[in-house]
């Protein structure tokens, strides 16, 4: 009997260290393991989330994340349930998911990224000679350019100068020193996507409606039907319009379409760190124009599950992360620094203090979906 007993024991105690074995290895297991989180992003960021680095690092802090892309102003008409998170390119239309599906705030803002005219390069240089803008380290202002071109490949774009064209339908044709650049023709104007499904194209209207408004963020109906006729000539030029930047920005690169077209910096400062295998056609021909008021593009994370809220906070919060944000050209919040030792070797066209650039406050959301509304309308 106590043979049999001392079996039984032993046979308990067996099983018992196999189960506290095995458990140990659910453990583990499930501490390694990644959660799948899903998102919509704006294509803006679709190369930061498609890198392998970041996805090793992600998958390194536990997330596998899965995105699809989407004009940030469109993100509203999408049905977002079973995502885990939106990331449209600015606070507006992030404001408006938040609100749409009761997210509490606050919205983790990891990034941000200023919009930029990118210019070829002799196009470039007849905006200076003729004031619109002006190259180089001579700071910004509104109007007044140097006479002659320069070797730099930034500058600043003045605002009222260029909308001032704009409003009396100025051609590169009456424009001095474009006669020996055929390619220069036609109306002057800047192309933007569409103002009412993407973000850029909507925040380069609030900074339009700005200036034009004598420096007045638009409030209501009224003031976006002072500003509504030069709003709709700076679209209906346009023709048919991109839905994104990434879009936009490849095609200027390969050599296609109109010499100035708006895009974020951080595509910019991707293309020069080599990220987007951008071209040995070369930054010769590029200058990069900063315009002198513009609207931040504040990359706001709209949490719709718990997952989606500490991923977002995780993308502002973890310096591996915010290193290979900088990589793909975000400035991320609160950490400057960490964005000017990423771009000491491209100044030449990044103007990373944003010396001469004013921000100028965003219009409620409402105010600027009625004015990008009127402005696509061509009743």
């Amino acid at each position: 009997m106590r043979r049999i007993i001392a079996i039984v024991l032993a046979v308990f105690l067996i099983g018992g260290v196999a189960a506290a074995v095995v458990a140990g290895r659910e453990d583990q297991d499930s501490s390694t393991a990644t959660k799948t989180v899903q998102g919509v992003i704006g294509s803006e960021k679709a190369e930061f989330f498609a890198d392998p680095d970041v996805v090793k690092a992600l998958a390194a802090r536990g997330y596998t994340v899965e995105t699809e892309t989407s004009g940030s102003w469109a993100m509203e008409g999408l049905d977002l349930k079973g995502y885990d998170f939106a990331f449209p390119s600015s606070q507006a239309p992030a404001a408006e998911l938040a609100s749409k599906y009761h997210v509490r705030q606050p919205l983790p803002r990891p990034f941000y990224s200023p919009l930029v005219v990118v210019a070829h390069r002799t196009a470039a240089e007849v905006l200076a000679d003729n004031g619109l803008a002006v190259l180089g380290d001579k700071g910004g202002g509104e109007g007044g350019g140097e006479e002659g071109g320069d070797d730099t490949g930034n500058g600043t774009l003045s605002m009222k100068a260029y909308l001032k064209a704009a409003q009396g339908n100025r051609t590169w044709q009456q424009l001095k020193g474009t006669q020996d650049h055929g390619e220069l023709t036609g109306t002057l104007f800047i192309s933007t996507t569409d103002p009412t499904s993407s973000n850029s194209g909507a925040l380069y209207l609030a900074a339009a409606s700005y200036v034009a408004d004598g420096g007045r963020v638009a409030d209501g109906t009224a003031a976006v039907d002072r500003t509504a006729p030069l709003m709709r000539k700076l679209i209906s030029v346009q023709g048919s319009q991109q839905t994104s930047t990434d879009a936009a920005f490849r095609d200027f690169v390969s050599g296609v379409g109109n010499p100035l077209v708006l895009v974020y910096e951080s595509q910019v400062a991707a293309l020069l760190a080599g990220d987007q295998g951008g071209g040995e056609k070369g930054d010769d021909d590029l200058v990069v124009l900063y315009p002198d008021t513009t609207a931040n593009s504040d990359h706001t994370v709209v949490p719709l599950t718990a997952e989606g809220r500490a991923l977002g906070e995780l993308l502002g919060t973890d310096k591996e992360l915010r290193r290979l944000a900088v990589r793909h050209g975000f400035r991320p919040q609160g950490a400057a620094d960490e964005f000017t030792a990423a771009t000491d070797a491209h100044t030449t066209y990044l103007n990373q203090t944003l010396t001469g650039v004013r921000q100028v406050p965003v219009p409620a959301s409402k105010v600027l979906h009625e004015m990008a509304r009127r402005a696509r309308d061509q009743d």
